[in-house]
């Protein structure tokens, strides 16, 4: 029987639903317990009957989304051409997150924009004010609210193959239905004894926004391994840090007692955050480690 193609438009661990071509969606599972597929890949089926298939294998990707821990990688979504990294005041958002985020989009080669929903809550004038450095690195940020309007967003996401990611509570679910004009996404309340939300969205799901547009909504995150990147690499990830590459003495310098480092005096001139070099310190001892 010849292979179809296929595209994966939910994931739930080692079970996947694909989406034919022809519009035809099936349950679909892989072979010897493969877990190397994500949301969002183009792959080839065998078709078994008419509501089963088999993944077969996935074809070229232009792109992959995933974080590492030291012990196990997760793929997060496949052939997004835009990352959409959800942030709020309530409950209390994590900057370390939003850059780990930064620095996985920047690997991938996949477009960031920083979106701060709920942008009608008091406290979001402060968060804003806080995320404009990161409009000084060039990243597209955008004010929202699910819950009045959600145009500047669509608009933002046409014609792309989009994914809403950031901590729980955050309203990734809330922006989806929004979004999409309806109650597709399952919406849960905040827990505020624990400040942090409930995880509602527990696969990821891909959307069609319309022809062109694709939406892929993602479990809510409290980490962002990124032991899948290599420390030489990660100041090529970092906007405001790229000008001082091979700037110091030392070429393996680690930014931190060497002398002569061109990062470590870019902080003192003000050139560089301190909080971005400890930053970019801290994870690439978190790599060494």
């Amino acid at each position: 029987m010849a292979e179809i193609r296929a595209q994966i438009i939910a994931s739930y661990g080692r079970r996947y639903v694909v989406r034919c071509d022809d519009g035809r969606v099936f349950d679909a599972s892989t072979r010897k317990k493969r877990v190397d597929f994500a949301c969002g890949d183009w792959v080839d089926i065998q078709v078994l009957n008419h509501e089963q298939a088999v993944i077969e294998d996935y074809r070229e990707r232009h792109s992959l989304l995933y974080r590492q821990d030291a012990h196990k990688s997760k793929l997060i979504a496949a052939n997004v051409t835009q990352l959409f990294i959800v942030t709020a005041a309530v409950p209390t958002p994590s900057e370390m997150l939003l850059q780990r985020a930064l620095l996985a989009a920047e690997a991938a080669d996949i477009r960031a924009v920083i979106v701060l929903n709920k942008s009608d809550l008091p406290q979001s004038a402060a968060l804003a004010e806080q995320l404009s450095f990161y409009r000084s690195l060039g990243y597209t940020l955008l004010s929202v609210s699910a819950l009045a309007d959600v145009g500047a967003l669509r608009e933002e996401m046409q014609g792309e193959t989009n994914i809403l990611l950031g901590q729980s509570g955050m309203g990734k679910s809330t922006l989806t239905n929004a979004l999409l004009g309806g109650d597709y996404a399952r919406v849960g309340d905040i827990s505020t004894a624990l400040d942090s939300g409930r995880h509602t969205t527990t696969h990821a799901q891909l959307y069609d926004l319309d022809a062109d547009t694709q939406l892929i909504d993602s479990p809510g995150l409290q980490a962002f391994g990124l032991h899948h990147l290599q420390a030489e690499d990660l100041a090529h990830y970092c906007p405001d840090m790229r000008e001082f590459i091979g700037l110091c003495r030392f070429h393996n310098c680690s930014h931190r007692r060497e002398p002569d480092c061109a990062f470590k005096a870019a902080a003192v001139a003000g050139e560089i955050r301190p909080q971005r070099l400890a930053f970019l310190q801290s994870v690439i001892d978190e790599l060494a480690g």
